[in-house]
């Protein structure tokens, strides 16, 4: 006879009170990152050249590109290797495991929250680009500029984001350890 296995718990109490605490602070949270890079991208793209616009424009689409991969690294990674660096002290591994066992809000910090603005800021400023190409040029080529800034932007993001998943699962612990260590690291200079 089949065991039939139960796949919804119900969340009760505490878990449900914390959750609710979690999704107003990432709410919250969301605005003023929000609100902050795009003060910082409009501000730098108000008065700049077009290839200093295409530098930051690469700039915004890699900080989504990381943190998706510091998101899928720490949901993928295993706690158990950083328990044996933890007890010998190695610098970073108490930390690693602390990002492990917090993964659903780190991956949610990094995949939902930083990817997802920095998606929409780098549509905005390619927008921008585009509106000071076309500002320059004829008629014409105002359409095939907006269309090739949309698509070249969402290539290279989805491009990015697909090839640093695949990345980050292949080398989770890793990555996991590296973000504890320099975490860890300005913590210990600081204390001496």
């Amino acid at each position: 006879m089949k065991k039939k296995v139960k796949f919804n718990k119900k969340i009760t109490g505490g878990k449900k009170a914390n959750i609710n605490t979690w999704v107003i602070k990432i709410i919250f949270l969301t605005f003023f990152i929000s609100a902050s890079f795009s003060f910082v991208s409009s501000v730098l793209l108000s008065n700049v050249k077009i290839l200093v616009a295409f530098i930051i424009l690469i700039v915004i689409i890699l900080t989504g590109i990381l943190s998706d991969i510091i998101g899928v690294a720490v949901t993928a990674a295993d706690e158990t290797p950083f328990h044996s660096m933890s007890s010998r002290k190695v610098l970073g591994a108490r930390r690693a495991v602390w990002l492990i066992r917090n993964a659903t809000q780190i991956s949610n910090i990094c995949n939902d929250v930083i990817g997802d603005i920095c998606s929409i800021i780098s549509g905005a400023t390619g927008a921008l680009i585009s509106a000071k190409i076309i500002l320059t040029n004829s008629e014409g080529i105002k359409t095939i500029v907006s269309i090739a800034f949309s698509a070249v932007i969402a290539a290279l993001t989805v491009g990015g984001k697909a090839a640093g998943k695949k990345f980050a699962i292949t080398n989770c612990n890793n990555i996991v350890y590296k973000i504890g260590y320099i975490i860890e690291k300005p913590k210990r200079i600081f204390h001496k």
